[in-house]
């Protein structure tokens, strides 16, 4: 995962919904598309950038794919985050 990839994940509204989404648990495309004026086409290109992110997993269960949330990708951002505050921290001694 790159960060640019990751921040040109996060920064579509539609992508961040999605994530919203998949905080109350696994869901099928379909089961996102209910929640959005799009095609099903538009919402598989934003779980392609989410996966590509490794912001979500798609796991195949029977006929369908189930994607759900990569909480490490997130937990890695916070520690980046916290890096580079503590970081600057450093440099104003």
């Amino acid at each position: 995962m790159s960060v640019n990839e990751l921040f040109k994940a996060l920064s579509d509204e539609n992508r961040r919904k999605i994530l919203d989404l998949l905080r109350k648990g696994d869901l099928t495309a379909g089961e996102i598309a209910e929640n959005f004026e799009m095609s099903k086409a538009g919402i598989s290109q934003h779980l392609s950038v989410l996966k590509n992110a490794e912001l979500v997993y798609a796991i195949k269960k029977g006929q369908y794919v189930y994607y759900s949330l990569n909480s490490t990708v997130f937990q890695d951002v916070l520690k980046w985050i916290v890096q580079f505050n503590s970081n600057k921290k450093g440099d104003e001694k």
